[in-house]
């Protein structure tokens, strides 16, 4: 019997730093696709299809929506964006392990439609901390810092639906510990083949 690949569901506020530690740690993990969403908002300059986005129209979007075809999919100021079904089942059938960055509404959708799927939340050190990281980018609004802030209040209460919590307060520690729980989740049992499982009785 083939391994199974298993989807990993990463979460957390604006600012976190989910992307820094996704960027990080994935290199080193072999056997890891990382999703590329759907979305019908304009293809901005450099972004190439399939790396960056998939592009669809509207149309195209709400007709996978309702045929069943989107794993999860939000509405953003006037745009789509979500999650196409079929790479996520291909690839973890085809015993490809799967990694979603996604915002709360979206990672619950997927638990859901997944329930084995791994849950991590990525948190800051503390709301202070947060604070300071979006004040750091100088982007943002204070409307929208003070939006972003409130957000993340809501979020953190959501982290006992997750299975795993990650604390990025030192990167370097954040990246360590992320790269540590997929170790954890392939060496579960239920992750081995047959022919693993028939080479480690071997030694016995």
């Amino acid at each position: 019997m083939g391994r199974q690949g298993i989807l990993f569901v990463m979460t957390g506020a604006s600012g976190v730093g989910k992307d820094t530690i996704r960027q990080a740690a994935l290199p080193d993990i072999d056997n890891m696709l990382y999703s590329i969403s759907a979305t019908t908002r304009e293809k901005r300059v450099g972004e190439v299809e399939g790396k960056h986005y998939y592009f669809y129209d509207k149309e195209k979007f709400t007709t996978a929506i309702d045929a069943g075809n989107m794993l999860e999919h939000a509405e953003y100021v006037g745009d789509y964006y979500g999650t196409p079904r079929q790479p996520v089942e291909k690839a973890l059938a085809a015993g490809q392990d799967m990694l979603l960055e996604l915002e709360l509404v979206g990672a619950r959708q997927v638990k859901e439609a997944m329930p084995d799927a791994v849950m991590v939340f990525i948190a800051p050190p503390s709301l202070v901390e947060l604070e300071r990281r979006l004040r750091g980018r100088g982007t943002d609004s204070e409307e929208k810092i003070q939006k972003r802030l409130a957000r993340a209040r809501e979020e953190i209460k959501a982290v006992r639906e997750f299975d795993y919590v990650v604390v990025n307060d030192i990167l370097a520690k954040a990246v360590d510990e992320f790269a540590s729980v997929i170790k954890a989740e392939r060496a579960q049992s239920q992750y081995l083949t047959d022919k693993d499982i028939a080479a480690f009785l071997r030694e016995f």
